[in-house]
């Protein structure tokens, strides 16, 4: 799949503080800066969701990670096993998101985290109320807040990249840990996985 939008020519400072962070400047904001105000924004308001503290990295990075499977953003997958990386969480289990019903990698809460993920992902959600009450008395009020934003600013980004063509850069193949293919049986289609791009 090729980008549904040209890329757009950043402005030479931004472009490269970005290729220092991460080695490249990311797609999304080279399509999206076509509207510098909507990718500023975008940028300013990711910042801000990165620095929220009340639910732990782990939980959020694996829930990022099985909204972007889902999704199929494969953009958003590779950065995201990426990012966990480099936050030093546990790559044996971040690289079984995407297969992580199959996986006995992840506690309890982990897998609740995993599906409370999807459900708010599928179209129209499908979030019990046995599922929100068990995370909210496992996780409390501000986490389970703060884990419903986070997820919902997933989806925004990750429906956001696969509607322009946007996929994997090969972020992730710095890690030492290869990412696991999505299941065949996941009941989800299965993505584009993070080092190909189709053109």
């Amino acid at each position: 799949m090729a980008l549904r939008v040209p890329k757009a020519e950043l402005p030479a400072e931004l472009a490269e503080s970005m290729t220092k962070q991460l080695g490249a400047v990311p797609e999304p904001v080279e399509v999206t800066w076509h509207s510098p105000e909507v990718a500023m924004d975008n940028l300013e308001f990711g910042a801000k969701v990165g620095k929220w503290a009340a639910a732990d990295e782990s939980l959020k990075s694996f829930a990022h990670m099985a909204v972007a499977a889902q999704v199929g953003c494969s953009w958003c997958l590779d950065t995201g096993y990426f990012q966990a990386q480099n936050q030093n969480l546990d790559l044996a289990k971040a690289s079984q998101v995407p297969r992580w019903r199959e996986s006995e990698v992840f506690t309890p809460l982990e897998r609740e985290v995993l599906e409370y993920a999807e459900a708010m992902t599928s179209t129209p959600p499908t979030v019990t109320d046995e599922l929100s009450a068990s995370l909210l008395d496992r996780l409390g009020p501000a986490a389970l807040i703060e884990l419903t934003a986070f997820i919902a600013f997933v989806n925004l980004a990750t429906r956001n990249n696969t509607a322009l063509g946007i996929q994997s850069q090969g972020f992730s193949a710095a890690c030492e840990v290869p990412l696991a293919a999505r299941s065949e049986n996941s009941g989800v289609a299965p993505t584009a996985g993070p080092g190909t791009r189709s053109s």
